[in-house]
């Protein structure tokens, strides 16, 4: 049997204070919550609680998912915001 792979995500976040956070996760859902509700969120959203998800996108693999969200970061914020509503 061949082992399926895992779909990794880019995701982008909407912080309280209106600042953008970008990521990487294999499952939203659990990642969202994590933002939203635990010390497993990133430092940066921490202190800019509640987050809201913007979008995501799906990769093929890590190494495609990092890949793509560094090319994010480096856009201006209204290119991110676009990256993900399309």
């Amino acid at each position: 049997m061949i082992a399926k792979e895992k779909k990794w995500y880019v995701y982008l976040l909407v912080c309280s204070d209106m600042t953008l956070y970008c990521g990487i996760t294999t499952d939203i859902g659990r990642r969202l919550v994590e933002h939203n509700q635990s010390k497993k969120g990133a430092k940066y959203t921490r202190s800019r609680r509640p987050v809201e998800l913007v979008g995501y996108v799906e990769k093929n693999s890590r190494s495609e998912a990092l890949s793509y969200e560094i090319k994010i970061k480096k856009l201006k914020r209204k290119e991110k915001i676009l990256m993900f509503i399309q």
